[in-house]
């Protein structure tokens, strides 16, 4: 069939930018490779979907090119989505940090944005087997027959979650037509250890506690949590977008508490407390004994410790630093750090600067969110901008 514009990926920006797209009377094919469509909509944020996040900012993404993500942001801000969820009459909610949720369930929004698609085809179920330029337009090979479109855009997300259907296609059709790839990796994924540091961390699977996990100058401070593997939790995830295999991160287990100092005044009162007792007063207990024991205290008295000790103690605490041997990879990974390179894209259009007429938009693009509804944000403004392009181009 013919159609002015082709979308390859009916997730969370290729089902935006349909709707964006056939706003202006354009006929509008979307095509995936899936049985459903936003399926990474579906599972976020428990099943509630953390739509986007009041606040964004340019600040908060990772990409070779930081600047990039600007123009796309300030076109279509996180009050824009939420505008479009209160006209749609879906109820959400605030958590922390300005984290937004529906009060339902995910499914709503795709529900949402297949409603304003407006008439676009959807093709699931539906393969991608050739993409080739054709005079003024493009031509694909699909497992349901030949399309021909005037317009592509590939919204075919990356990576992440492979067991939900997520592949590298958006990365072969980018480096088909020309464009560049910043080299990928798991991003917002549980960090894993070395045998001789899970010595630790095995017996604390399920332990949580908040803390302050540092990475060059890169920090973050959300929950920590100890697993079977290594660590996960949302500081982990958040610093698991910047570290790299190799790299140390430094873990403050207390961040609220002068460790050395409630341990010099609790020693000062005498008795015959347990260095094990009092850390448990900052940390959870099984950490506290754990980490007594480590440094060959697990049945010491405080009293009988010296201050070189205490600081010892504190700085265990305090200053963990820690070597991860790698992560849990994009099997758990929320999304792909790295993908088309911004270079090779127009930051107000998405269209890439050598071929026009083709698009890249969402998490294919070398633009990477903090966790929090940052990655759907960049979803609904990328697709936006790409929206914009195709509605000038069409009138």
């Amino acid at each position: 069939m013919d159609c002015d514009v082709l979308i390859i990926g009916a997730g969370a920006a290729g089902l935006f930018c349909a709707g964006s797209a056939r706003a202006t009377g354009a006929r509008v094919v979307v095509i995936d490779h899936a049985a459903r469509p936003g399926e990474k909509i579906r599972i976020s944020g428990g099943g509630r979907c953390n739509f986007t996040n009041l606040a964004t900012a340019r600040e908060r993404f990772i990409s070779e090119n930081p600047r990039f993500c600007a123009s796309a942001l300030a076109g279509y801000r996180p009050q824009d989505f939420v505008a479009l969820v209160d006209q749609a009459g879906i109820d959400w909610h605030e958590k922390t940090l300005g984290q937004l949720f529906c009060d339902g369930k995910a499914t709503q929004i795709t529900d949402m944005l297949i409603r304003r698609m407006n008439g676009a085809e959807l093709w699931l179920d539906t393969t991608l087997e050739r993409l080739e330029a054709q005079g003024s337009g493009f031509t694909a090979l699909t497992s349901r027959g030949v399309v021909t479109a005037g317009r592509v855009v590939v919204a075919c997300g990356a990576k992440s979650i492979p067991k939900m259907g997520a592949t590298g296609l958006a990365y072969d059709l980018a480096r088909q037509f020309g464009l560049r790839i910043v080299e990928t990796r798991p991003g917002l994924v549980p960090l894993t250890f070395a045998e001789q540091e899970l010595a630790l961390t095995k017996p604390l699977a399920g332990v949580s506690v908040e803390a302050e996990i540092r990475h060059a100058k890169t920090a973050f401070r959300d929950a920590l949590l100890f697993t079977h593997r290594g660590l996960s939790g949302p500081a982990v995830l958040q610093i698991s977008s910047y570290w790299q295999p190799g790299q140390e991160i430094t873990v403050d287990l207390a961040p609220d508490c002068d460790l050395a100092a409630v341990l010099r005044d609790r020693r000062g009162q005498g008795g015959r407390v347990a260095v094990a007792t009092v850390l448990g007063t900052a940390l959870p207990a099984r950490l506290a004994e754990a980490i007594a024991a480590e440094l060959g205290l697990g049945n010491a008295r405080l009293a009988d410790q010296n201050n070189a000790t205490l600081d010892r103690i504190a700085a265990r605490v305090h200053r963990w630093q820690i070597r991860p041997v790698g992560s849990e990879g994009y099997r758990t990974a929320e999304v792909t750090v790295g993908g088309v390179d911004t270079r090779d894209l127009d930051a107000k259009t998405m269209q890439a600067r050598a071929v026009p007429g083709l698009y890249f938009i969402g998490e294919c693009v070398d633009v990477t969110g903090w966790l929090g509804g940052h990655n759907f944000q960049w979803a609904w403004a990328s697709a936006h901008a790409a929206g914009l392009s195709l509605a000038a181009a069409l009138r």
